[in-house]
Formats: structure tokens, sequence, C-alpha cells
């Protein structure tokens, strides 16, 4: 029996809110849960500060990031990739 050590990384997608400093973006992330008393699906979000290394990415893009090591004290999600390019007004 071999033991591998197989790490499972976070995916979140999520669209970005703010510009957050250099090389940091927030990230809203949508779920839809049911309502455990009225069984209504609702939407719950949650916002990540993720690291993009090259400021590649606008207000109102569609993102993927990956889980990474603690970066800094809220920064634990590195940009993997740009899924839909939004439209800045």
């Amino acid at each position: 029996m071999s033991a591998t050590n197989t790490t499972h990384k976070r995916l979140i997608i999520g669209n970005v809110v703010s510009i957050a400093g250099d090389k940091s973006a927030t990230i809203e992330v949508e779920r839809r849960v049911l309502h455990p008393r009225y069984h209504k699906t609702v939407k719950r979000f949650k916002k990540y500060i993720i690291h993009t290394e090259d400021n590649s990415i606008k207000v109102g893009d569609l993102v993927e990031a990956i889980e990474c090591k603690p970066i800094s004290k809220r920064k634990k999600f590195t940009l993997k990739r740009v899924v839909q390019a939004g439209v800045e007004i």
C-alpha cells in the first residue's frame, strides 16, 4: 500500500468586484442554497481576495481562482484563468 500526498485544492469561480491594490483583486462568489424553513433556493455571496501576478483582470471579469498557500492574512487564492472578459462601464 503506497501513500500518495495529493492535495485537493479548491477552485472558485466569481466576478471581479474591485481591484484591491497592486497584484490583488476582490471577487464575489455566488452559491445557491435551499432555505431550511421555506424550501426556496436563495443566493449566498462571499468575497475572496485573490492574487494576480500580472494585474491582467478588470472589474466585471468572470475569473477562476485556485487555492494556494497563504500569501497574506486574507489572500489564499491565486488567479488561474479569466473565464469571460466583462464589460467595464
